[in-house]
């Protein structure tokens, strides 16, 4: 026969497999930093972009280069004459087209300027890659912890519905307990699917950012480093101006509207072609020819309107920088409030909500062993407390993502405190030297 004492215990051992959150079986963890360095390397899209900003880089090169020379033979010959001419005048010219001064370093100066450009929005969809990997990172971690500690819950709601069977055999309780566990275990089960199905779509999601198949195993995820710290630390807003990718590409292309505007004054200046042409008159008689030639650029209706063209390109271009900068701010601020609301609710999970349900669930033990509180309660009780750790564990992956997010909207990887990570003089000087070459910067 089932005893008081035997429920106690049974309620007892139930409390402590509901604290055992995660599973025996544990899966190897993944690590979030190498996650995000694979990435970087084997995303398909990102692989895409830096190649062609790779092929652009070779551009400038091309654009400084002179046009190529025109070599040119002529002769006469009789109309009977056969395959080579024995006229006694021949004739063998080179010439060379040489752009106004200054052309072709302009063109050169855009065609940097434009793989810059081209560099900035590659950093930018890798910080956009970077992002979605650890949201869903965070938010895998969060489905794995909800899972395990829903997995504990499905226990003690089969020894409660146990226990309310045993009492109800003997008297001891009505069928309506018996009848409300099992209802809660269909209910639980119907949350676990779930969990499940959100745990599968974010290992995809997963998979394909690290480009790989979509049903590739990946292992448990774990929070990296605590995600509640001290209030952020820093002007994160300058920072933000310095760091974001695409305000250093708006800026790029503003620098190549300028430069296009001087190349543009510059077609106001005339191209200048040489030339050297050796002419046999005969046998014993030859000569040695110098040609000088310009274009002619009278058409200047033609060229004041290419100068105005690239005058409101700049106009268009200086636009764009500003609601750059302005999205950032945006983008910065919306970030700072979530992160900050993220952290107090966490907080306040961990020191009011789960003691508080603690309490709650001590309370309602210590009523039953004494008659004075019903199963249910007891029952609601415990299962209040379970929501708030899963409640808990989501709000940590959501702590995760904000961080994340903030990130982004920085351009800039940060420490768990808002403090730029690695910001040491010796990264920050290889930044500006990659910087200073016009190439991407991985941070």
């Amino acid at each position: 026969m089932i005893t008081r004492q035997h429920i106690v215990a049974a309620i007892g051992l139930a409390a402590v497999l509901n604290a055992a959150a995660a599973p025996t079986n544990a899966a190897p963890e993944l690590a979030l930093d190498s996650m995000v360095q694979e990435a970087l390397r084997e995303n398909a899209g990102l692989r895409a972009a830096r190649a062609q900003w790779e092929a652009m880089r070779e551009r400038p090169p091309q654009q400084r280069a002179l046009p190529n020379p025109m070599a040119t033979y002529r002769g006469m010959d009789r109309a009977s004459g056969g395959a080579f001419p024995d006229t006694p005048e021949q004739r063998l010219e080179l010439e060379q087209q040489v752009p106004a001064f200054g052309k072709r370093a302009l063109r050169g100066r855009i065609a940097e300027k434009e793989a810059e450009a081209m560099g900035r929005e590659v950093e930018a969809m890798g910080r956009e890659v970077v992002m979605r990997v650890k949201e869903n990172y965070f938010g895998l971690y969060a489905a794995q912890q909800a899972l395990a500690i829903t997995r504990a819950e499905e226990d003690v709601l089969r020894r409660m519905e146990q226990i309310a069977t045993t009492k109800y055999s003997t008297g001891g309780a009505v069928q309506q307990d018996v009848l409300k566990a099992q209802a809660e275990l269909s209910m639980l089960k119907t949350r676990l699917y779930e969990l499940e199905r959100q745990e599968g779509v974010l290992k995809a999601k997963l998979n394909q950012l690290l480009n790989r198949r979509a049903d590739s195993p990946l292992g448990s995820a774990v929070m990296p480093s605590p995600q509640n710290g001290a209030p952020l630390a820093g002007d994160v807003f300058e920072l933000a101006r310095e760091a974001r990718p695409e305000i250093k590409e708006a800026r790029a292309r503003l620098e190549r509207a300028q430069l296009d505007r001087n190349l543009m004054k510059k077609e106001y200046w005339p191209d200048v072609k040489l030339g050297v042409e050796y002419r046999r008159l005969d046998q014993d008689e030859d000569m040695a020819m110098l040609a000088v030639g310009v274009d002619l650029p009278i058409w200047f209706p033609k060229y004041n309107a290419g100068v105005r063209e690239a005058g409101k390109t700049i106009v268009s271009s200086r636009a764009a920088l500003e609601a750059a900068e302005q999205q950032t701010a945006f983008d910065v601020q919306d970030a700072v409030f979530k992160l900050t609301t993220a952290r107090r609710v966490v907080e306040l999970y961990k020191t009011a909500l789960i003691p508080q349900a603690e309490a709650r669930f001590s309370a309602s033990e210590a009523g039953y062993r004494t008659g004075k509180t019903d199963f249910l309660d007891l029952l609601e009780s415990e299962r209040f407390l379970l929501n708030i750790r899963v409640m808990t564990a989501m709000a940590e992956g959501d702590l995760g993502m904000e961080l994340a997010r903030l990130e982004r909207a920085v351009g800039k990887d940060l420490s768990a405190d808002g403090i730029p990570s690695g910001s040491g003089e010796g990264k920050e000087s290889g930044e500006r030297r990659a910087e200073r070459k016009g190439e991407p910067v991985s941070r």
